[in-house]
């Protein structure tokens, strides 16, 4: 298991969280290690890895994890807060951001945590913005192209690819649980990044579909010897049948002929 920063990084490389966009806001620039010659910014994972554990030891800052609100509307995202939830004890809202969840008292989904967590300050600004009417904390996954405005804590990292986002929050799991005394570093972690990477459901119907394709086929197969073995018992029977009956047809013939002479 990963244990060490250098791991942690390379772990990082493989999931291309130090790729970024061709566009940069200017608070993200202390963040950027290089631009490439196609114009694409690389983000410094070293300082990505150090805020990472500066947000962790955030959310272990809260008392009761149950007010903390992990947040994303971005799709890739969704699985991936849902598995932090599991491990922490926070709050996943996936999907839509129902506008008013932190302002509108009236509502029967108002909520008052003290922390917030999102996956993208872009798609969800709404959240960002009601969280800073309310005096809430905010951490984010911040790409190149991200706005800082109201983010308290930016991660700095690949916040469009789905194996990023998985190791992000699966980093900021693992170490959650290791400050909290639940888990021993010198153990490491067995739960798999692959359990955080988000997965299209057309891929869980195909493979649902498989075994029943096979069975339909092998089915369809037997049924088709079954025909088979009767068709050649049928006709070993039905042939000799009509070989012993042949005496009955020629005792037919003479009788045609006697109609043919009345005629």
């Amino acid at each position: 298991m990963a244990l060490t920063k250098e791991e942690d990084i390379q772990m990082m490389l493989v999931c291309k969280t130090h790729l970024g966009t061709r566009n940069i806001e200017f608070n993200m620039k202390r963040y950027v290690f290089r631009r490439t010659a196609d114009g694409i910014h690389i983000i410094h994972l070293g300082k990505s890895w150090e805020k990472a554990m500066v947000a962790a030891r955030a959310i272990v800052a809260i008392e009761n994890p149950a007010d903390i609100i992990v947040a994303s509307q971005r799709p890739y995202g969704s699985r991936a807060v849902l598995k932090f939830s599991q491990y922490t004890g926070a709050q996943a809202l996936a999907g839509r951001w129902m506008p008013g969840t932190l302002t509108n008292q009236i509502t029967s989904k108002y909520l008052e945590p003290r922390l917030l967590i999102v996956t993208d300050p872009r798609t969800d600004s709404q959240a960002i913005k009601e969280a800073a009417y309310a005096n809430i904390p905010v951490i984010a996954l911040a790409d190149t192209d991200s706005p800082l405005e109201h983010v308290d804590v930016a991660i700095p990292a690949n916040n469009k690819g789905k194996e990023s986002i998985a190791l992000l929050y699966w980093l900021l799991a693992r170490e959650v649980q290791y400050l909290r005394g639940t888990l021993n570093r010198a153990n490491g972690w067995e739960v798999m990044v692959d359990s955080f990477f988000w997965k299209d459901p057309a891929e869980f119907e195909q493979e649902e579909d498989k075994p029943a394709q096979e069975n339909w086929g092998a089915a369809k197969a037997d049924d088709w010897n079954q025909g088979a073995d009767t068709w050649e018992a049928g006709a070993d029977g039905n042939w000799d049948g009509a070989a012993a009956g042949g005496g009955d047809w020629g005792e037919a013939a003479p009788a045609a002929a006697d109609d043919g002479n009345n005629w």
